[in-house]
C-alpha cells in the first residue's frame, strides 16, 4: 500500500493521475497546505522541504519502506515500479528525463509565479505581472514547438513527461494564456484530458473531509 500525502495542486494531481494510471493501491492522506498542516512535524518527517505531495511506499525496492518527496522524483519512482510511462528505450528515457526537468524547473516555477502575482498576490505588481506573464507565453511556445513534431511532449506515446506538464496547464487562465494561441498544445491538452485514470486524478481530494 501507498500512502500519499497530497493536496489538489497542480503538484499534487500530477502524483494522483500517475498512481491512477499505474493502478497502484494506495490512500491519500490530505496536507492542507491553506492551514500550514504542511510544516507539521509529522509531515516534515517524510518531506523536509514542507512540500506536498510526499509518499510513502511500503513495499520498497528492496522489500522495505520507502518515503519520497518532490513529484518529479516520486514520478520516476512510480514509473520504474510499474514499468509504465519511463520511456521503453533509453534514448526515449533521457527525453522523457528531459521534458520532465523542464516542468519542474522552468514550466511549473514560472506558472506558479505567474498564478500568485496575477491572482493571489495582495497588492498589484506590474513589474512581477508582466514578467512572470510574459515567460508563461515563452514557455507555451515552447511547448507547442515541441507538440507540433510529435503526439505527447517525450515521444509518440504517453509519459511522465504529459502526466508532469498537463495539471500546469489546466490553469492557463490565471497565466493569461489562451490555449488556442497555442494549437499543438491544445490539441494534447484536450488528448490527455479526455483520459479515464486522468479524470479520476482530477478528482482526488475534491471534496476532503
Amino acid at each position: 500500500m501507498i500512502d500519499l500525502y497530497s493536496w489538489p495542486t497542480p503538484n499534487g494531481q500530477k502524483i494522483h493521475i500517475m498512481l491512477e494510471e499505474c493502478g497502484l493501491n494506495y490512500q491519500v492522506q490530505p496536507v492542507n497546505i491553506s492551514q500550514n498542516e504542511q510544516f507539521a512535524p509529522a509531515f516534515l518527517a517524510i518531506s523536509p522541504n514542507n512540500k506536498i505531495p510526499a509518499m510513502v511506499d511500503a513495499e520498497g525496492p528492496d522489500g522495505r519502506p520507502i518515503a519520497l518527496f518532490e513529484s518529479g522524483a516520486i514520478l520516476q519512482y512510480l514509473a520504474d515500479k510499474c514499468q509504465r510511462f519511463g520511456g521503453d528505450t533509453p534514448r526515449q528515457r533521457y527525453s522523457v528525463l528531459q521534458w520532465l526537468m523542464f516542468q519542474m524547473g522552468g514550466f511549473g516555477p514560472m506558472l506558479g509565479q505567474a498564478h500568485h502575482f496575477r491572482k493571489f498576490a495582495p497588492q498589484a505588481h506590474p513589474y512581477a505581472i508582466t514578467r512572470y506573464s510574459e515567460e508563461a507565453q515563452r514557455l507555451y511556445r515552447v511547448l507547442n514547438t515541441q507538440l507540433q513534431q510529435q503526439s505527447y511532449v517525450a515521444a509518440e506515446e504517453y509519459t511522465i513527461a504529459d502526466i508532469a506538464l498537463f495539471p500546469w496547464c489546466r490553469r492557463h487562465e490565471w497565466q493569461g494564456v489562451d490555449l488556442r494561441d497555442f494549437p499543438h498544445v491544445l490539441r494534447w491538452y484536450e488528448t490527455i484530458e479526455a483520459r479515464p485514470a486522468v479524470q479520476r486524478g482530477l478528482q482526488v481530494l475534491q471534496n476532503p473531509v
